[in-house]
């Protein structure tokens, strides 16, 4: 049968049940317990007169005047048997001729178990909860296109376990985030998605109109700025799990539109902070994975072991020759066209080439461990060290050969932060669209003053390399581009 007539064929049934008398899209369920409790308190349950349990159908087999099927709620599969003999035969029969694989339904009977051992359910009477009017893959070939199984993930959800244990550990995740700031005193806040200024970060925002003010703004690109206008504010700790968006490429490691995480403790900095973010991966992972080793990107990763340090000048002299503090962009393009390291040339600079160049050293370093002492002109953000004012006080974790979160002290010094953000205006001005935007405002609230400050930010990227799977097959429901 072609689709359009096995979804007209069901559309019948659909008329069938509605000319019984029976509503096949009712408001209201009886359903009393859920299969994982059923299950799990059999004996107990099945002393009872009887109950109603609902599910979608995922298996029928009838044989003359019984017929067993599976249902499925989410939590567990159940088996139901019809006994024509023992039951309406009316009911028995409009069941036979209207339930389909796909349909929510709703039974009700008692408890037994049936000679094979099978926890069964015996009915005594049913209704539709939802017929499906679409027939949904085979069980054991699912979804074989890789598009189809993104743009239809409700559908792979059904069959695929993997996919289905890939959302809970993600809420798992997010919950054991929200859990440890909260245990350590952090209040959870939120702050605006629409800017006029999209700072906090290096990329380049996604643009709307604002109808109400008849005025262009960012979708957000970072928590930052908001977030330690709150250290301005006076809140001791704040954190904020929220979705941002950037314009920019999708490739294994990077979305547009992803959830972050980004948190503040006010009289403390990226020393403490080290500490801080080791105990809280470890938290991560023990709550979301129950292991602390992991195999990521063809990497053993041992969370549990001892984080290294990592120089960022020294790392890149040792790895490529080159000494960052000293070079200029012509010998850093030239190591790149002699690692034949290939790079977008538009808007590139000296602070874009040394980015490149490290991402090159990066993807060779397992970690466990922090990035340190990296070059001001990389980040405008951060405090400046004191005993080197050529280098902020900045770490980025590194994992699996990537960066995984990235912590500072944050720079309180309006007068330095007005500085640092001319030099990103001027390299906006040469090319470079991912520079951060000039925010007055923002540096009209630090002359208020803002005690010294540790911040830190990780994205659900690092979910996905403790899965060891592209972040975009960690996403519940990834961007599509529309069909055709």
């Amino acid at each position: 049968m072609s689709f359009e007539e096995l979804r007209n064929t069901r559309i019948q049934k659909m008329k069938l049940l509605e000319k019984a008398g029976m509503n096949p899209y009712p408001a209201v369920s009886r359903k009393d317990h859920s299969l994982k409790d059923v299950i799990s308190d059999f004996d107990k349950l099945s002393k009872k007169d009887g109950m109603h349990l609902a599910g979608r159908i995922l298996s029928i087999r009838g044989q003359g005047g019984l017929i067993f099927f599976n249902i499925n709620d989410g939590t567990g599969s159940f088996q139901g048997l019809l006994k024509k003999d023992e039951m309406d035969e009316k009911a028995f029969d409009l069941f036979q001729s209207t339930v389909d694989i796909g349909d929510f339904v709703e039974i009700n009977g008692k408890l037994f178990i049936t000679k094979r051992g099978e926890k069964t359910l015996q009915v005594e009477g049913w209704k539709m909860l939802a017929k499906s009017l679409r027939p949904l893959p085979e069980k054991w070939h699912g979804l074989a296109d890789e598009d189809e199984k993104f743009r239809k993930r409700y559908l792979d959800i059904i069959f695929n376990d993997d996919v289905r244990d890939m959302v809970e550990k993600r809420s798992k995740f997010f919950r054991s985030i929200r859990s440890f700031l909260d245990k350590k005193g952090f209040l959870e806040v939120d702050t605006p998605v629409l800017e006029n200024t999209a700072g906090g970060a290096e990329a380049r925002p996604f643009t709307t109109h604002y109808n109400a003010y008849d005025i262009e703004v960012y979708l957000r690109i970072s928590l930052e700025l908001w977030l330690k206008r709150l250290m301005v504010a006076g809140f001791p700790k704040v954190y904020e799990i929220g979705r941002v968006f950037r314009n920019e490429g999708a490739d294994a490691e990077h979305l547009q539109d992803y959830n972050l995480v980004e948190f503040y403790e006010s009289y403390s900095d990226y020393n403490k902070g080290m500490k801080f973010v080791e105990e809280m991966y470890k938290y991560i992972a023990e709550e979301t994975f129950g292991t602390l080793k992991f195999k990521v990107r063809g990497f053993d990763i041992d969370l549990g072991g001892k984080w290294k340090t990592y120089d960022f000048v020294e790392t890149v002299k040792k790895m490529t020759g080159i000494d960052i503090l000293k070079t200029n962009i012509k010998e850093v393009e030239k190591k790149l066209q002699d690692l034949k390291v290939e790079y977008d040339r538009k808007g590139f600079n000296l602070n874009r080439a040394i980015d490149t160049l490290w991402k090159y050293c990066r993807r060779q370093i397992g970690g466990p461990g922090f990035l340190i002492n990296v070059p001001v002109s990389m980040e405008p953000l951060a405090k400046r060290m004191d005993s080197n004012k050529e280098l902020v006080e900045r770490f980025q974790v590194i994992l699996a050969g990537s960066e995984m979160g990235k912590g500072f002290s944050e720079l309180n010094d309006p007068l330095d932060q007005m500085e640092r953000f001319n030099d990103q205006a001027k390299l906006r001005k040469e090319g470079d669209e991912e520079a951060q935007m000039m925010d007055g405002e923002f540096v009209e609230a630090l002359e208020y003053g803002m005690p010294p400050t540790f911040g830190f930010g990780l994205s659900e990227r690092l979910f996905s390399f403790l899965m060891d799977k592209p972040v975009r097959e960690c996403q519940i429901f990834p961007f599509m581009r529309p069909k055709g």
